[in-house]
């Protein structure tokens, strides 16, 4: 049983689209041709040199990690540096390497929700929500038609609200145009004024799936030139961002945190906030780097934020307000291989998935 590099990468895409990245971010395929066959895939957390070795080793043709192997353009692949000898051995032995990193942080269902699932919140919601990612899209079909035409924006992603789909906006009214020379107009004659009965239709579509929606629109739609909108949205995304929020039943900070030490197993937490004696049933989580998200953790009413990478002064300052827990980056991010295995899974239930048996923290403890 084979797949397809690229279909790997579409249906880890389809749940977290590329668009979703940070623009610092290189997200994507790091090496390796789309269109190759692949038997396995190893999952891991970090590319490293043994974690290409055990994908030669174990045969598999290809790689997806959490964190990219390439943020910045090689000038060289000479094996002066970890990164230019993996990408010259994956080259050389036809492992293809793909990378999802901010775009599975920010999709619903990703890093963050993930280690929800592990701590057993509940209410689980975006706690710092995207902007700019919607599009709404407008077209005028002739009465008759505009079923079809909506049936097929809905089948190319449109019209999907949260937990609903095959949603839009109807309005009824009137057409009205002349057709020119050379034209060949679906209703009326060349060179007559005519009205046709329409319907606006609208739906939405994320911009990651908007050219798709626009094509499929084209192809289903009457008209020789069908008049169409696609406005950007400011709206916030509810269900794409930065970090969660949920609840948890009441529990002592100090147990709390002695739970969350062993879920994740972390070598420790570090933690600031006076936790003595204070209970915890607000949660904020971030996979990663999740400082930047304090001020958004306290507006919405969490006891604590559990993320990594926490500085010293990062500690400061909401002692009274919120307790700041850091298990570590890597801690934080290691069940990002479940959501890989999820998604390729459902894709292919057949297609042989491993975890990575050579990874392993990268920061250590004395």
């Amino acid at each position: 049983m084979t797949m397809k590099v690229r279909d790997i990468a579409s249906a880890i895409e389809a749940f977290a689209p590329l668009c979703l990245q940070e623009d610092y971010d290189n997200a994507g395929i790091q090496v390796g041709d789309p269109d190759s066959e692949v038997g396995s895939v190893l999952l891991c957390t970090d590319v490293t040199e043994a974690v290409v070795d055990e994908a030669i080793s174990r045969g598999a043709g290809m790689v997806v990690s959490h964190h990219p192997l390439i943020f910045r353009g090689l000038k060289k692949i000479a094996g002066r540096t970890p990164v230019e000898r993996m990408v010259a051995k994956a080259i050389k032995h036809g492992v293809a390497i793909y990378s999802a990193h901010t775009n599975i942080d920010n999709a619903r269902g990703g890093v963050s929700f993930k280690m929800a699932e592990k701590l057993g919140l509940t209410g689980v919601e975006v706690l710092d929500k995207q902007c700019g990612t919607l599009r709404k899209v407008v077209v005028y079909v002739p009465t008759a038609q505009a079923d079809a035409v909506e049936q097929a924006m809905w089948q190319a992603g449109a019209g999907r609200l949260g937990d609903y789909d095959s949603c839009s906006y109807r309005l009824s009214g009137e057409g009205r145009y002349r057709a020119l020379g050379g034209a060949t107009p679906f209703a009326g004659a060349v060179g007559e004024h005519h009205v046709e009965p329409e319907v606006r239709v609208e739906v939405l579509a994320h911009k990651s799936r908007c050219a798709s929606v626009i094509a499929a629109m084209l192809a289903a739609h009457p008209y020789e030139e069908p008049a169409f909108d696609v406005i950007a949205l400011d709206n916030a995304d509810r269900y794409s961002g930065s970090g969660v929020v949920g609840s948890i039943s009441p529990e002592p900070a100090m147990q709390f945190l002695s739970r969350l030490k062993r879920t994740f197993g972390a070598a420790a937490v570090r933690y600031s906030g006076h936790a003595e004696g204070r209970t915890i049933s607000r949660v904020a989580l971030c996979g990663g780097a999740g400082s930047f998200l304090v001020g958004s953790a306290i507006a919405a009413g969490a006891d604590v934020l559990v993320t990594g990478d926490m500085k010293y002064h990062d500690f400061q300052g909401n002692e009274d307000r919120i307790i700041l827990a850091d298990i570590g980056h890597y801690e934080s991010e290691q069940y990002t291989k479940e959501i890989f295995c999820d998604i390729i899974k459902k894709k292919n239930p057949n297609f042989a998935v491993y975890f990575a048996q050579s990874e392993e923290n990268q920061i250590k403890y004395l």
